[in-house]
């Protein structure tokens, strides 16, 4: 049978380097002095011998954490520095949190979010820990419509499987063997795998050599382990973006606690001040369709744009949803819901995932509107938000919402930040209200933001038709809302990193970004 993943052409490293000259079938009796060495044919010896090609075997764990680059006392002249325990430069590069989609491919200025399509995945791991990191990252939103199936084996049990089983999209398989059993056991998969299937494979050995040879077999992705979940889920969702999707914008759900928390002026205020204020294209969608409030704020003819695309998923692009849309500024666009009760509502919830993916192709940021109520297409929408607000006032109801809100969230998202929380109308005369410390401390969830009772500052934008920035910018409700801009964008605001003014403190967010970190 023809190797499946077959060899791609490198023509630049062929010239200079042989690298399959390297690597023999292993045996029981292999050299001592290393790895791999270059073997002559028999009956002749080559002129121009090159030294062998070298790979570093994976070290004992030591006690202590060492660098990778500098032996220590002890260690004998000969022997290899012990590097860096639970060193990994794929890791390093998408650790640190949210950054590892928050920005996994680029274009044009503007961050994308890979999405991973209906496929199958098919994981076979040596280690406990990498199962666990499989099975964590089968978990995560951004493989909901994939179906991951993992199993206990490295590449061997991968090769007796699919001799009796045609191969899915991807296969995703472990060897934490020497370079040359690893190179030789590939070899064996590729005479089992169909035409067309992805294979990442999960090593111990960092080297860059093997890396190639491996690339040149055809093999997608090489990681070296130990893994963390959104490492595997990174390198499955970069094997599936599609390069003709400029972009996939960045989606943030807002949720109230209950009914009358202010949930679509904050994602309303929010939104505006995240292109006015930061500059950055913004999507509004109100899925409100009864009751929906965004043409009211921002004084604007409530057309059936949301209803329109929801009855036609399928029909959707670029153009029509353009045509769709409500221009508020040169920044900021509006899906705005009929408000209307003629029609009952009933959409499914395939439809609402269809739309929302749609329009996230349209700009940077989408801010989804989302109504106080519960239903498969609102869990759904929120389980696959890229950052969840929750809104609450600082009463008994809302702190039961929340929590179950947030616990649920939690769950659907084991390796997303939890949601973000918002107290709004804080400080309303002669209320009983659970103080901020301790209606966080209930939910486990420190209050991103806290926004004060101000009736007359939001009853005359309300009634004008206007935005908080523009009815009071100096009030304490404008510099919340540019506050929260920055957070759920995650980008600072122009006047900030620019000239600051006579007068202007160093920055009135520099506290608040140093207790995020």
């Amino acid at each position: 049978m023809s190797n499946a993943f077959a060899p791609r052409p490198f023509d630049e490293f062929d010239d200079e380097f042989d690298l399959d000259a390297g690597y023999s079938t292993p045996g029981p009796a292999a050299p001592t002095q290393g790895l791999a060495e270059t073997v002559a044919p028999s009956g002749e010896q080559a002129a121009d011998q090159r030294p062998p090609l070298q790979f570093t075997p994976p070290a004992p764990v030591a006690s202590a954490v060492r660098s990778g680059a500098e032996p220590v006392p002890g260690d004998s002249p000969g022997q290899s520095p012990v590097p860096l325990v639970g060193f990994n430069p794929v890791g390093e590069l998408v650790a640190g949190a949210s950054a590892a989609f928050s920005a996994p491919i680029h274009s044009g200025g503007h961050t994308a979010e890979v999405s991973v399509p209906r496929i199958a995945i098919h994981v076979f791991a040596e280690r406990q820990d990498t199962l666990a990191a499989a099975e964590r990252a089968g978990q995560d939103r951004r493989l909901s419509r994939a179906t991951t199936q993992i199993r206990v084996g490295g590449v061997a049990a991968a090769v007796e499987a699919y001799q009796h089983e045609p191969t899915p999209p991807l296969i995703v398989v472990e060897c934490m063997k020497d370079p040359q059993t690893l190179l030789w056991e590939v070899d064996q998969l590729a005479e089992v795998c169909d035409s067309g299937t992805k294979v990442v494979v999960v090593g111990a050995t960092n080297d860059i050599l093997l890396f190639r040879e491996l690339m040149r077999r055809g093999v997608s992705e090489y990681l070296v382990a130990p893994l963390q979940p959104l490492q595997l889920i990174a390198a499955i969702g970069g094997l599936f973006a599609d390069p003709a999707q400029p972009f996939i914008g960045r989606s943030i759900a807002f949720v109230g606690a209950r009914g009358g928390t202010g949930s679509s002026s904050v994602a309303h205020n929010t939104a505006y001040a995240m292109s006015e204020r930061i500059g950055a294209n913004t999507v509004i969608v109100d899925y409100d369709l009864p009751f929906g409030t965004a043409g009211l704020d921002f004084n604007q003819d409530p057309l059936s744009g949301v209803a329109d695309a929801l009855s036609q998923p399928d029909r959707l692009d670029p153009v029509l949803l353009d045509r769709m849309m409500v221009r508020c500024t040169d920044k900021l666009s509006l899906f705005a819901a009929p408000a209307t009760l003629d029609v009952d509502w009933d959409i499914s919830p395939e439809a609402f995932e269809e739309v929302t993916t749609q329009i996230r192709s349209t700009a940077p940021f989408v801010v989804l509107d989302l109504p106080h109520l519960w239903s498969g297409w609102m869990r759904r929408t929120l389980i696959a938000a890229d950052e969840v607000v929750v809104v609450a006032t600082p009463d008994l109801a809302s702190l039961r919402n929340a929590k179950n809100m947030i616990d649920l969230i939690r769950q659907g998202r084991p390796n997303d930040a939890p949601p973000r929380l918002v107290l709004n109308q804080v400080g309303v005369p002669g209320r009983p209200e659970i103080p901020a410390k301790d209606f966080g401390a209930a939910l486990g969830v420190h209050p991103s933001l806290i926004i004060p009772f101000d009736p007359k500052t939001f009853g005359a934008a309300a009634n004008n038709g206007q935005m908080i920035l523009d009815a009071g910018a100096r009030s304490k409700a404008a510099e919340a809302f540019q506050t929260l801009a920055q957070i759920v964008s995650r980008r600072e605001l122009p006047m900030i990193a620019g000239h600051r003014g006579k007068g202007e403190s160093k920055s009135m967010f520099s506290g608040l970004f140093k207790k995020k970190s």
